[in-house]
């Protein structure tokens, strides 16, 4: 009955009076009991309530193949897959037969449901694995775990390769499934053959057989032999080595077709003196002394020997079978005279490398060819070939050179460039004026301040281009370039002087040059810039301001001032283009009383060539030269074949034009100066000799 209904049904009756202190007392315990009791269970009411208010559920989802335990840290209230949680950090364990135990912590927020995931990983399976043959080695992924039998291996779960391997047999490759959990799995492998049985049969009998040159019996035989080409071999004394190629495929029995050996030929070993002498046997090509002959055994065999200058030796020779025999055969020698004159008188003669004395001598030698070495100290070793002839004599002259004399005999006096151009040798070392002053006095008529005078030396021999590169011949270079023309008159003529070049173009002509023929550059460029030089090229170049000046001024011992003397004017015949009578519309200023026959540039070459050979030095169209503009000073140390400078903003042009009168310009040592490309200036070729 409920509590509240037997209270509602009690009569309530009045108790006796009794004072305080007086009579029995009656426990009280039981009332004290009962509402510590009510207490206790509201407190865990409202603590209950509490948690049940703050709680979050927490749904544990665990990935396996069976049924896993889940526990959590902490104070937790199951309902099926889901727990209730107060807010804040717990452990979640999950376990399950077969796999590896598993923690994770999770954080509960305050969001009303929530759920966290665990994935358990299956323990290694066990694997057992037996092979035919046994001991072969076993690799999983790669790594060798062993050699069969193999019992019980802890493998991971999951797909594995599998590879077996053992001697004579083929490879094994699957994929091994592996299931974990501590399941036991037994695998059974027999291994193909990496050989097939080859049986081989001789007569006569007992024959060794190699393979690939290693022994493996004598016949007969029944042989494993490993797949693919074999070279068999059999061997017996005092018979012929038989041999073939054997393909054999694993798995697939041969059987070769009994082979009957050959007696083994006689080996002659033969050599002559002199050695290297031609060998027939039978008529056929044998080779060269020293070398072995088989010979077929038994048998009578013609043998002939012979060599350029000698007699021919011929012979028979006979062995047994296995026979060997050992013969050389001395050549008698057929002799030439030859006579040797040799300059200087000390020098030593050598005849294939053996020492003959010195000087002059005659010799009689075997008419076959021989090594002449001629050498002296401080001198050029020569070398020859010669081959004397019976009963004629033959002269050898032989004259020694120091290494300067060589060079120089090497050092062609004229070349022709790869466009037809003509180019003159120049030695001014071995000339009357290998030492000049550059430049003019102040007291000479026309003299400009930049002509101060200076010393120079040449000392290296250089080529020098007859005449101005022409049109035709940059237009190689670069096709699209047109020199222009002037009222009407053309400078773009194929034989005309190129114009209309700067100094960078000039030079990257020569550079262009120089690749096309396999020269080395005389000008480093840098992005198709020239920016500087090596002296030590002999590649194309401009010529120096000092080369042009002597190639154009020095007339063996003397030094002109004009192209054409020491007096001015011209005379009527000079032999330049000048700005004359007919170019009076064109240039506005001529040089009166003069015609050359041309308004504007004439065709290279067109007038007689100056005291070195060379055409329009001193007219027709100025020149770029190589050096870098600049005033020298004067009388300073003598320069020895002066480049000028690396670097600078102009380069000295030199040389007057068909648009110059003046006597300033037409002075062989005017100068002048510039970079960019002009009507009247071009350029012509120059390189080292060496």
């Amino acid at each position: 009955m409920p509590a509240d209904e037997s209270i509602k049904n009690s009569t309530i009756e009045p108790s006796a009076f009794q004072p305080l202190g007086t009579g029995e007392q009656k426990p009280s315990a039981p009332a004290n009991t009962g509402r510590w009791v009510l207490g206790a269970c509201g407190l865990v009411f409202v603590l209950v309530m509490l948690f049940l208010l703050s709680a979050r559920s927490l749904q544990v989802v665990v990935t396996a193949e069976i049924p896993a335990q889940v526990s959590i840290s902490g104070l937790t209230l199951p309902f099926g897959d889901r727990y209730l949680l107060r807010p804040g950090d717990y452990t979640v364990s999950a376990t399950a037969e077969g796999y590896h135990p598993l923690q994770a912590p999770v954080t509960v927020d305050e969001r009303d449901n929530q759920t966290v995931q665990l994935e358990l990983l299956p323990l290694p399976g066990l694997i057992s694995i037996d092979t035919l043959p046994v001991g072969a080695n076993v690799q999983i992924d790669g790594e060798t775990v062993g050699q069969t039998p193999v019992k019980d291996m802890p493998v991971e779960a999951g797909e594995h390769a599998l590879l077996i391997e053992a001697d004579r047999y083929l490879p094994l490759e699957r994929a091994l499934e592996v299931a974990g959990r501590n399941i036991p799995q037994q695998l059974a492998l027999e291994l193909e053959p990496a050989w097939a049985e080859v049986t081989i049969n001789s007569v006569p009998p007992g024959a060794s057989v190699l393979v690939d040159g290693e022994s493996v019996g004598e016949t007969p035989a029944v042989l494993e032999i490993l797949g693919g080409e074999r070279q068999l071999i059999l061997q017996l004394a005092g018979y012929a080595d038989w041999q073939q190629t054997l393909a054999v495929e694993p798995g697939q029995p041969q059987d070769i077709e009994t082979v009957t050996l050959l007696p083994a030929a006689g080996v002659l070993e033969l050599a002559s003196e002199p050695s290297g002498a031609n060998v027939t046997l039978d008529g056929e090509f044998q080779g060269q002394t020293p070398l072995s002959l088989e010979l077929t055994p038994d048998k009578e065999h013609r043998l002939a020997v012979f060599k350029p200058g000698y007699r021919r030796y011929s012979g028979t020779v006979q062995l047994p079978a296995a026979g060997k025999d050992s013969q050389s055969i001395k050549l008698t020698a057929q002799l030439g005279e030859v006579r040797f004159n040799i300059s200087p008188a000390n020098a030593e003669l050598k005849i294939d490398g053996r020492s003959r004395g010195k000087g002059s001598q005659t010799l009689s030698l075997p008419a076959v060819e021989h090594s002449v070495e001629v050498s002296l100290a401080g001198y050029n070793t020569v070398r020859r070939r010669v081959t004397p002839r019976q009963g004629l004599q033959q002269l050898v002259e032989v004259r020694l050179l120091t290494a300067k004399e060589a060079r120089q005999a090497s050092i062609k006096p004229q070349l022709t460039t790869s466009l037809g151009q003509t180019m003159l040798l120049f030695s001014p070392a071995d000339s009357p004026m290998p030492d000049f002053t550059m430049g003019a006095s102040r007291r000479e008529p026309g003299r400009r301040a930049n002509e101060v005078m200076h010393p120079v030396s040449l000392r290296r021999a250089f080529y020098l281009q007859t005449t101005e590169v022409t049109n035709a011949q940059f237009r190689q270079f670069t096709r699209a370039h047109n020199s222009g023309q002037i009222e009407s008159n053309s400078l773009n003529r194929d034989h005309q002087p190129v114009v209309q070049v700067s100094w960078q173009q000039a030079a990257a002509f020569c550079n262009w040059l120089s690749k096309r023929e396999g020269l080395p550059a005389f000008y480093r460029e840098s992005n198709g810039i020239i920016s500087g030089f090596n002296t030590s090229a002999t590649g194309y170049r401009l010529p120096t301001e000092a080369e042009w000046a002597w190639a154009a001024r020095a007339k063996g011992a003397s030094w002109l001032k004009f192209p054409w003397g020491d007096a001015f004017p011209p005379p009527a015949n000079s032999l330049e283009n000048y700005a004359d009578n007919t170019s009076a519309y064109v240039t506005g200023r001529v040089l009166g009383g003069y015609t050359d026959g041309n308004v504007v540039s004439a065709p290279a070459g067109s007038y007689k060539a100056n005291q070195n050979r060379l055409h329009d030095m001193g007219g027709n169209v100025a020149e770029w030269v190589h050096d870098v503009y600049n005033i020298p000073s004067a009388n300073g140390a003598t320069e020895t074949d002066p480049q000028g400078a690396q670097k600078g903003d102009n380069y000295v042009i030199r040389g007057a034009s068909w648009s110059h009168s003046k006597i300033s310009e037409l002075r062989l040592s005017y100068r002048d100066y510039g970079q960019a490309g002009r009507d009247d200036v071009g350029f012509r070729l120059a390189r080292y000799a060496e």
